[in-house]
This record gives C-alpha cells, sequence and structure tokens, in this order.
C-alpha cells in the first residue's frame, strides 16, 4: 500500500526525539514556576529528557543537583508528572527520575585534566 503524498506531513524525525523535546519544554516551565515556591529548586537547567520507548519512565537530566535540590524535586515528583498529564496528551505519564546530565561530568573531568595540565601537574603524555 502506497502512501498519498498530499496532505499528510512526513516526520523528519523519531517520535522519541518529539516526545523528549516536549517533555523537557513542559517540565522546564514547571520547575519556573516551583522554584518560586520552593527556593530548595533555585534556578537549574533541563539539559535533556530520556523517556522509555514504553512511555513508563523518564530520566531528567540537570546541568548540576545536589542532595537538597534532589529532596525537592523528589517531593515535587507527583505535581511534575501531574502538570505533564494536564498538558501532554500521552497514553501513559512517565515516572520521572532526576540526575545530573553525564555529558556535564564528563566535561568538569575535561576541564580539570586541561587545567592540571597547564598548570603542570600531569604531564601531557599521560592523557
Amino acid at each position: 500500500m502506497e502512501r498519498s503524498r498530499g496532505k499528510t506531513s512526513q516526520r523528519t524525525y523519531p517520535r522519541s526525539v518529539r516526545v523528549n523535546a516536549l517533555l523537557q519544554e513542559v517540565l522546564a516551565e514547571e520547575l519556573e514556576r516551583l522554584s518560586d515556591r520552593d527556593e530548595r529548586i533555585g534556578i537549574r537547567t533541563i539539559t535533556g529528557v530520556s523517556c522509555d520507548p514504553d512511555l513508563r519512565h523518564a530520566l531528567v537530566f540537570l546541568s548540576s543537583l545536589d542532595d537538597e535540590v534532589a529532596e525537592a524535586l523528589e517531593e515535587h515528583r507527583k505535581s511534575l508528572q501531574s502538570a505533564i498529564a494536564k498538558q501532554v496528551r500521552m497514553k501513559r505519564v512517565p515516572q520521572l527520575k532526576f540526575m545530573v546530565d553525564p555529558a556535564i561530568i564528563a566535561g568538569s573531568r575535561v576541564d580539570e585534566a586541561i587545567k592540571r595540565v597547564r598548570d603542570g601537574g600531569v604531564p601531557e603524555q599521560s592523557l
């Protein structure tokens, strides 16, 4: 069966990418609102969201996350999930888990290694 190329739109990127971007947008807005009510959260940057294909779980990557912020986010997790349910039409709302973006951690390690080399602490050959 051939698809008609008339009025149907062609998707240029997969569904999972669209879902992740939508969740990131909704969560960023909700975290901004939440930070007004709970000062422990402060200003946080969501660097990405990775939702399971079955939509049961989603990892929310943040630029930084200390214990106090992690505790506050866990306390507000259900309200964040509720906000997703109200704003996004999905089969199910994923259970959220918050963590520091691994790319941020790796970037910090590289920065530290460069600083050590620049300061003469580690020979360049060992990198």
